[in-house]
């Protein structure tokens, strides 16, 4: 419980300390951000505010977890670990995509950075390299980060994955949840605090998996995850890092995470999922993120059939904007949106604890 207070106060305090640091820095610069010609009028006010602030989240992250295992050396608590350092390679290598699209936009003054087909071969090759690593680096019981069962609240004994399928559903979740907190960031601090309530969730899960993991305590209902508590040191970490992001990302945003910040949580997700055994149980705590990327489909489908749009603009907090309200209402609704599947995923999960122990 010590390594993860540590962790948090750490990311918080760097992220929130490094952030105004970048502010200035790319305000000298002119480096800002450019705004789509097609979306709400209202966004145009904010051509110019400086981007990649997802450099301080980052940074916050990997701060907080290795600070925490440095303090945690003093009495003796466990060193980094493999799922740890993979959950949080993966965010980087994301991170590192979304800044060079980031860069692009920047250094060619326009809105578009990467090309889709770049950013794909940077997302699935991080993911290929993930799934590959996660499969590697067996525990004392034989337990590896990631496991080729597929997973709801813990693994599915019957439902197996040979490699080839697994790094495909690997793959599938680092594209799909990457692309799900990049286009929920459009709004000012609509992508960083639905995070944090999303990564605060999924402490209390990692939390209730270690007290509960069954190489400490073998009982009906244990869980077989390989490193839960370290687990739960990166939830933190990133949560808490998203919220010293959010005290400058909040209506009027003084910077945007840009592509760097919400690639790096996206991969952050689909990371967690992975090793934490809950693939499908991250779709009911990040609700709001697949409700994102559900509402920019059926917009392409809906008007590549019909030749009518569903929404009046996707993603959805679009819709709503030109509906007249306000962008701090949206902001607002939708973090108690987030909030609710946070809470939701998390009564599932004991929920599901219960029945088994029962």
């Amino acid at each position: 419980m010590r390594q993860i207070l540590f962790a948090a106060m750490i990311a918080l305090a760097v992220s929130i300390t490094v952030t105004p640091m970048l502010i200035r820095l790319f305000a000298r610069k002119h480096l800002g951000q450019e705004i789509r010609e097609e979306g709400p009028l209202s966004h145009r006010a904010k051509r110019g505010t400086p981007t990649m602030g997802g450099i301080a989240i980052v940074a916050g992250m990997w701060a907080g977890y290795l600070g925490s295992h440095l303090i945690g050396l003093r009495y003796g608590a466990p060193g980094v670990t493999a799922s740890g350092l993979l959950v949080l390679g993966l965010a980087t290598a994301l991170g590192v995509v979304g800044f060079l699209d980031d860069f692009i936009k920047l250094y060619k003054r326009r809105n578009l950075g990467l090309r889709a087909r770049g950013k794909y071969v940077g997302q699935l090759g991080a993911a290929i390299i993930f799934g590959v690593l996660a499969l590697r680096f067996p525990d004392s019981t034989g337990l590896t980060p990631g496991s080729r069962h597929f997973s709801i609240v813990r693994d599915l004994g019957w439902l197996s994955f040979i490699p080839v399928l697994f790094l495909l559903l690997v793959c599938f979740l680092v594209v799909a949840w990457s692309n799900a907190v990049n286009i929920t960031d459009g709004l000012d601090g609509l992508a960083a605090g639905s995070m944090g309530l999303t990564l605060g969730a999924y402490v209390l899960i990692t939390f209730w998996q270690y007290t509960n993991a069954c190489s400490t305590r073998a009982h009906a209902g244990c869980y077989l995850v390989r490193d839960p508590l370290d687990l739960a040191v990166v939830c933190a970490s990133a949560g808490a890092a998203c919220v010293g992001f959010l005290w400058w990302n909040a209506a009027p945003a003084k910077i945007i995470m840009g592509d760097t910040g919400s690639l790096a949580l996206g991969g952050l997700l689909a990371g967690l999922s992975i090793t934490t055994r809950t693939e499908l149980l991250m779709v009911l705590v990040g609700a709001l993120f697949c409700a994102e990327i559900f509402s920019v489909l059926l917009q392409i489908a809906v008007f590549r059939t019909t030749g009518r749009r569903f929404f009046r603009m996707a993603p959805v907090h679009h819709h709503f904007e030109l509906g007249h309200w306000p962008e701090t209402m949206v902001t607002t609704r939708f973090w108690l949106v987030a909030a609710i599947s946070a809470a939701a995923g998390l009564m599932a999960f004991y929920g599901e604890d219960l029945a088994v122990i029962g």
